[in-house]
C-alpha cells in the first residue's frame, strides 16, 4: 500500500496526466542497430510475433500472430530476433528523462508509463510543453520515437496516446472530453479485448457513444455487475484512479506466452512448473521468500485476468509456488474461460521478506477455500517442506555449476518450447514486479 507520499497531486480538473508510450518498442530499438530496417516491414519475435512495425501491420500484421500467418499476410516481412538487454537498458533511460520533470511516474510495462505533472507546471511549463520537452529530449538522447496522450484521467490519457501514435502528441481538453471519446469505436475502450466487443457488437454497441447511452443496468446484467459498470464508467470518462509512484522492488515475476489455443490442463500445469522453477530460483537467489501470489492468465481472445492469494507464511520453494498457482489458475478458468484456450500463464510474488527461516508449522491457505492436496501437500516446516527445500537448494547448486539446463522437473519438460522467448514475456509484466534490489 503506496502512502500519500506517494500519489500524485491532480485534483482531476485538468489536464495534467501523460500516458507515454513507445511506438513498436522492439523494432525501433532493433532499428537503432539496423538502419536499414527503417520504413521496411519488420516484425520481432520467433515463432510468434510480439511487435510489428508500422509498415507490417499496414498488411494486417500484428501481435501475436504467428510467423507464418504473418508471411502469407506479408511476404516482405524482416523478422529479426530480440535484443532484450538493450531493451531494458534503452526503457530505463527514456523513464529516467520523465523523472526529470516529475517524480509521479507509474511504469506499467517496458514502453509505457503514467506520468502527473500538476505540480511541475511552475518548473517547466503547462502539460502540452512538458510532453514535447519529453518527446524532444527521447528522441535526442535514444533515437527512439515516443507519443504521449494528455488528458484529465489515466483512461483517457492512454486513449488520446493510442490515437497520437505513431510519433504524435494529443491533448484533450476538459471541456471537450465526450466530442472525442464518444465517436470512438468500443475497441478503443482499455480492457476492450476481442471478446467482450464482439459480445457489445451483438448488443448493438459499436461506439463509446452507445456504450454510455445504455442503461447501466442492461450492461450488467448482459456484462456481468463489475464488468458492466466499470465500461459505462469509462464510456463517459469517470476514472477515479490516481498516478501511484513505485516504491522499489515488491516482487519477482515471470511469465510464459505460448500463442495458439490452449485447454489442455496437463499443458497448462506443466508450463506453470516450469514458470514456478524460474520465479522460485530467483527469490532463492536473492535470498528472498514472499507471502502474496499472483498467477497471471490471458485466453486466446487476449482477454487477460489476474487471481492472487496471501498466504500466512513466505514461501519461495519451487513447488509451493507451483501448487498456489495452479490453484488459482484452476479458479480463474472456473469463473472466466468461457470455453476459451490460455494464450499466456504467469506467477508472480510479493510481500517479500528476507531468507526466512520458519520453524512452526503453519497453514498456508484457508482450508475452506481450496482443494486438500494445495494445503496439505506442504506446510511450512513440515517434514515434507524441509525435505522440498533440500531438494530446491541441490538444484540451485548444481545449475550453478552446470547452467540453468543442467537439471529439471520432469513434470516442466511437457511444457515444450515456448513460442515467444521467456524474456519476452518477463519483459511484458510491470515494472515493478521485474525487480528485486
Amino acid at each position: 500500500m503506496f502512502g500519500m507520499e506517494d500519489r500524485a497531486p491532480s485534483d482531476g480538473t485538468a489536464a495534467s496526466i501523460l500516458h507515454a508510450d513507445l511506438d513498436a518498442f522492439y523494432v525501433s530499438v532493433e532499428r537503432l542497430k539496423r538502419p536499414d530496417l527503417v520504413g521496411k516491414p519488420v516484425a520481432v519475435g520467433g515463432g510468434v510475433i510480439v511487435s510489428a512495425s508500422y509498415e507490417a501491420r499496414a498488411y494486417g500484421v500484428n501481435a501475436p500472430m504467428g510467423i507464418r500467418q504473418a508471411r502469407e499476410l506479408c511476404p516482405r516481412l524482416i523478422v529479426v530476433g530480440g535484443s532484450f538487454e538493450d531493451y531494458i537498458e534503452l526503457s530505463d533511460r527514456v523513464f529516467e528523462i520523465c523523472r526529470t520533470y516529475t517524480p509521479f511516474i507509474e511504469q506499467i510495462s517496458i514502453d509505457e508509463a503514467f506520468l502527473d505533472v500538476a505540480g511541475a507546471g511552475h518548473l517547466f511549463g503547462p502539460a502540452p510543453t512538458i510532453a514535447a520537452s519529453i518527446r524532444a529530449d527521447v528522441q535526442a538522447e535514444t533515437g527512439l520515437p515516443i507519443s504521449i496522450g494528455i488528458a484529465r484521467t489515466k483512461f483517457l490519457a492512454k486513449v488520446a496516446s493510442q490515437a497520437a501514435k505513431p510519433d504524435g502528441l494529443l491533448v484533450v481538453d476538459p471541456a471537450h472530453e465526450l466530442e472525442f471519446l464518444h465517436p470512438l469505436p468500443v475497441r478503443a475502450i482499455w480492457g476492450v479485448g476481442v471478446k467482450t466487443a464482439e459480445l457489445l457488437k451483438e448488443m448493438g454497441i459499436d461506439t463509446v457513444a452507445e456504450l454510455a447511452a445504455a442503461k447501466p443496468g442492461w450492461l450488467e446484467s448482459r456484462l456481468g455487475p463489475a464488468a458492466g459498470a466499470h465500461l459505462h464508467d469509462l464510456a463517459w470518462n469517470r476514472d477515479r484512479r490516481h498516478v501511484e509512484r513505485h516504491r522499489g522492488a515488491g516482487s519477482v515475476g515471470a511469465q510464459r506466452a505460448f500463442g495458439g489455443d490452449v485447454k489442455d490442463r496437463a499443458k497448462h500445469r506443466a508450463i506453470l512448473m516450469a514458470i514456478a522453477d524460474r520465479v522460485g530460483s530467483r527469490l532463492r537467489k536473492k535470498q528472498r521468500a514472499g507471502r502474496t501470489i499472483t498467477a497471471r492468465v490471458r485466453f486466446n481472445d487476449l482477454q487477460s485476468v489476474t487471481r492472487s492469494t496471501t498466504l500466512r507464511a513466505p514461501v519461495a520453494s519451487t513447488e509451493a509456488l507451483y501448487r498456489v498457482a495452479d490453484h488459482l489458475v484452476e479458479t480463474a478458468l472456473a469463473e472466466a474461460s468461457e470455453g476459451r484456450g490460455l494464450s499466456l500463464l504467469g506467477i508472480s510474488v510479493s510481500k517479500l521478506v528476507h531468507s526466512p527461516h520458519l520453524q512452526l508449522e503453519l497453514p498456508l491457505l484457508d482450508r475452506r477455500t481450496v482443494r486438500a492436496d494445495v494445503e496439505d501437500v506442504w506446510r511450512s516446516g513440515s517434514a515434507a517442506a524441509l525435505a522440498r527445500d533440500r531438494l530446491d537448494e541441490a538444484i540451485d547448486e548444481l545449475r550453478s555449476k552446470f547452467g540453468k539446463s543442467a537439471v529439471a522437473a520432469a513434470s516442466a519438460l511437457g511444457s515444450g518450447r515456448s513460442l515467444v522467448p521467456d524474456q519476452f514475456g518477463d519483459l511484458a509484466i510491470p515494472v515493478a514486479e521485474r525487480r528485486t534490489e
